[in-house]
């Protein structure tokens, strides 16, 4: 399980209340938690929405 999902899950939140909080669609979080689309590689203001919809820090996303 990557970090984004163990997060997302760990917060209590769905995919589709992550996708409404942060303006990202679903199917690109989907992505994103699959690893079809690497988060490393997203733009930093999308992975801020994410952190900040989540009450973590963007460091805590990013896959190692």
């Amino acid at each position: 399980m990557n970090k984004l999902k163990q997060t997302r899950e760990a917060a209590g939140i769905t995919q589709a209340e992550l996708a409404k909080l942060t303006g990202i669609s679903v199917r690109v979080i989907q992505n994103y938690e699959q690893g079809a689309r690497p988060l490393n590689g997203a733009r930093a203001i999308t992975v801020k929405h994410i952190a900040d919809a989540l009450g973590c820090r963007m460091e805590d996303l990013i896959e190692e």
